[in-house]
């Protein structure tokens, strides 16, 4: 039986002074501290065996890459199915607490969170992530693969993975930036995953991110 482990990867911080919602927006790259969480990931899986690397097409995302592609000694395959879900919001500031939840305008977007009814479904999300992580364990079948991507993305496949609602409260997702989300297969057969923060835990205060 072949044991394969795909690592999916969160993007480090970006920088984002304005604290927008920025989604699939052209122009977002990393942070210091982002390059810095980015730079960190990169020793971390050094000596990991990992033999198949894949990236959003995201800046965020291709910058996270890099240092990773270097020391590794591997080329970068980008996949949309990794890309940052949808959402109407997308280039606001838009989150709990600042009042968008009473702008009239916006209940619309929110009248079903179980889908949800402001961007990418749940379940579309879940299974492209699926398939692309499926795809990554064929290409390293035996080793291990790491993907970049984004917070919704992965803790959407997360839930899924383990059975759970895919619906649910954006504050207590368990994806930090720069965290990893490490899924085991053994042949083709889901085994189980597990969750590290290499690059520490990220502050709650931080400048919001996807």
């Amino acid at each position: 039986m072949s044991r394969t482990v795909v690592h999916v990867l969160r993007h480090g911080e970006v920088h984002n002074p304005d604290g927008i919602l920025y989604g699939r927006i052209e122009g977002f790259g990393l942070s210091g501290s982002g390059n810095s969480m980015a730079a960190t990931i990169a020793e971390h899986v050094a000596d990991f065996d990992i033999t198949h690397l894949v990236s959003s097409p995201l800046q965020r995302a291709r910058e996270t890459a890099s240092p990773i592609a270097e020391r590794l000694g591997l080329a970068v395959h980008i996949d949309e199915r990794l890309l940052e879900p949808t959402n109407v919001f997308e280039g606001t500031r838009f989150g709990v607490g600042d009042g968008a939840l009473k702008r009239p305008a916006n209940w619309k977007h929110l009248r079903n969170p179980f889908r949800p009814s402001w961007g990418e479904p749940y379940a579309e999300i879940a299974a492209r992530m699926l398939a692309a992580v499926r795809d990554a364990r064929a290409a390293a079948d035996g080793h291990q693969a790491l993907c970049i991507s984004h917070q919704l993305a992965i803790w959407t496949l997360r839930r899924f993975l383990e059975g759970r609602p895919l619906w649910h409260d954006p504050r207590k997702r368990e994806c930090g930036l720069a965290s990893l989300t490490s899924i085991a297969f053994e042949d083709a057969s889901y085994a189980g995953l597990s969750y590290t923060e290499p690059a520490g835990a990220t502050d709650p205060h931080a400048v919001p991110g996807a």
